[in-house]
């Protein structure tokens, strides 16, 4: 296909075969405007060119700016929506309807592969052979629940490898306070006895509260008639916790089934479309999702947009999806959903019944929450995703979801530790955040500590690539890193990436005489950046909060003299000596170059110690 600037609409439209296939029209810039799909991309594409024929204003707007057009074949309809997806998702074109959140959602993960199973919160479904359970819209309580579950049970939550290493480390807390039944012991309990308590856990898991009510309310009656008050409270807290959860599920089904409802509410511009979660018959959350759209697109046209896009990105899939309408791609989406589950999805809108009156309790909540929440969610939108497009634009770029950002954090050179930062579509993602302590540095060497932060960061991240580490820590990579300086910081983020063979975007945050950042250096330019923009703002808090994070990590280990300082290892000198030698000496390399004479007089170090100082850096 031509990439000429003189791109001859009538002539391209000849060219285009009658197969199915994705379209993407773009404007002069080059920017893609739009994404759509096509049974025959010929017919498809044909029709925006034909005169008006009642298709609304906003593809009318769409096709005045389009100034080009290409086109990707595919074999089959369903591979087109699966491209289409993927294109909408990279490039967030101007004109398609646009689902604005990207939430990812608790799940309880259960390891029953295991000889000992371990119950925790995952947010990602993988083929390992466990069970999962969700997904739910809180991890707050999701935590709650695994809490509450190990303890009704004795479950394990530790990462030991068992049976393999039973006995060779003593007992955790856990144990001792009666809240785990001690797998790690050797020989005290069996796979087949820890298995019962399991399958106790799962049957609690999927929604039958009854056998557990009934025994906390047995042991707390017993307890209380042998006059034990405090183990009859631990009952009773444990029963009221066990009901809070019960009273939780609203909505139940006889079919005991997993399924999806989804409804909306829509004025000029926006659309608000609530999705409540049924699993196994019972409602374990619901959410909201907001939506950009056009005044003549139909609610079938939104659902059907929202459908495509949440469902491509979310790892479970229920049986059943019930629609507030009925969608005209129904037959296809559903050949595609079952593929990607592994078994019949059905898309279904129902019309009377208690199904019915379900769709119209999603409805319901849906009008809520946007005349209550939409102001709120768009503030927060901006400050997020918002921002993160802003600094898209400034850098030239897209696609950039995961941003890390690094500090050190030192005293005179004293105990340098290292800290990152993770922010994902705006958002800090705490989980990820990591805490180095610098090992081949003495002295104030923000650089070089900076160098073995970012070699060790991605050394280690490549390392569990090659070996496909289940729960790594390191191998999922940014998109972009933020350096907290200019030039300077981002060659050595350069050159280590450089070494590693890796081709990461850096980014660096160039300073005023204020300490205030005034530009962004990237690609050898440096590029200004508006004070009062939601991407000043976001860069702002990151710096914020690596910094924050570092210092933090510093001062815990000041405080709690969890480090092992090299002052440690000079027989004769204590916490005392060692904190006149620090406060007496600007940095380690003063210290190594002083004689004894100028400790004893700077650090009030008797004869003999300052000596053991001395010989301990020149032996």
């Amino acid at each position: 296909m031509s990439e000429e600037k003189t791109f001859n609409v009538q002539e391209e439209l000849k060219k285009l075969p009658p197969r199915p296939g994705v379209y993407l029209m773009r404007d002069k810039s080059d920017t893609i405007i739009y994404v759509g799909k096509a049974v025959n991309l010929n017919n498809r594409v044909r029709s925006y060119f034909r005169a008006n024929i009642g298709r609304g204003p906003k593809i009318d707007r769409m096709v005045s700016l389009i100034d080009r057009f290409e086109y990707i074949v595919t074999d089959s309809e369903l591979e087109a929506l699966v491209l289409e997806n993927d294109l909408i998702k990279e490039y967030r074109p101007r004109y398609n309807t646009m689902l604005r959140d990207d939430k990812t959602y608790p799940y309880i993960r259960v390891t029953v592969a295991e000889d000992y199973p371990r119950i925790s919160l995952t947010r990602q479904m993988k083929k390992d052979k466990s069970r999962y359970f969700g997904p739910f819209t809180s991890a707050y309580s999701v935590r709650e629940t695994i809490d509450l579950i190990n303890k009704l049970y004795g479950l394990r939550d530790c990462n030991r490898s068992l049976p393999k290493d039973a006995g060779k480390e003593r007992p955790c807390l856990n144990y001792h306070i009666g809240q785990c039944c001690g797998p790690c012991i050797k020989d005290k309990v069996s796979p087949e006895e820890y298995r019962q308590r399991l399958d106790k856990a799962l049957d609690f898991l999927g929604g039958n509260y009854g056998p557990v009510l009934r025994e906390l309310k047995e042991r707390m009656q017993e307890a209380s008639e042998n006059l034990e008050f405090e183990e009859a409270a631990k009952y009773r807290d444990l029963l009221d916790h066990v009901q809070s959860i019960a009273q939780k599920q609203k909505i139940e089904d006889v079919n005991q089934e997993d399924k999806d409802i989804v409804a909306l509410a829509r004025d000029e511009e926006d659309a608000v479309v609530q999705v409540f979660f049924v699993r196994a018959g019972r409602m374990v959350g619901r959410e909201h999702f907001y939506m950009k759209h056009s005044e003549s697109e139909s609610d079938e046209s939104i659902l059907t947009s929202f459908v495509k896009q949440f469902y491509a990105g979310t790892p479970f899939i229920p049986r059943e999806i019930m629609l507030q309408e009925e969608s005209t791609e129904k037959e296809l989406i559903e050949q595609w959903l079952t593929a990607k589950r592994g078994g019949r999805v059905y898309l279904v809108a129902p019309r009377k019944g208690q199904k019915e009156k379900l769709v119209e309790l999603a409805a319901s909540n849906a009008r809520l929450a946007l005349t209550q929440d939409k102001e709120k969610i768009k503030k927060e939108e901006g400050r997020t995703i918002g921002a993160v497009r802003e600094l898209e634009d400034i850098l030239g770029m897209r696609g950039l979801n995961r941003m890390e950002s690094y500090d050190i954090s030192n005293t005179s050179g004293f105990e340098n530790v290292g800290s990152m930062v993770v922010y994902d579509k705006g958002k800090p993602k705490r989980s990820d955040y990591r805490k180095f302590r610098i090992k081949t540095v003495a002295g104030p060497d923000d650089y070089a500590s900076m160098r073995e932060v970012l070699s060790r960061r991605f050394t280690h991240g490549l390392k569990e690539k090659e070996e496909g580490a289940e729960n790594g820590h390191f191998d999922v990579f940014p998109d972009i890193i933020l350096m907290d300086g200019g030039r300077g910081q981002v060659n050595i983020a350069l050159e280590v990436l450089d070494e590693l063979g890796l081709d990461i975007p850096v980014c660096g945050m160039v300073k005023d005489d204020h300490h205030r950042t005034r530009g962004l250096y990237f690609n050898n330019v440096e590029l200004p950046i508006d004070s009062g923009s939601e991407a000043f703002k976001l860069l702002t808090r990151i710096q914020d909060e690596v910094h924050r994070f570092a210092i933090e990590y510093h001062r815990s280990l000041r405080t709690k003299e969890q480090t092992h300082s090299v002052l440690d290892d000079i027989p004769g000198v204590g916490p005392s000596r060692r904190k006149a030698l620090m406060k007496a000496f600007a940095s380690l390399e003063d210290m190594k170059a002083a004689t004894v004479d100028e400790l004893m007089e700077k650090a009030g170090l008797p004869r003999n110690a300052a000596e053991a100082v001395y010989t301990f850096f020149h032996a």
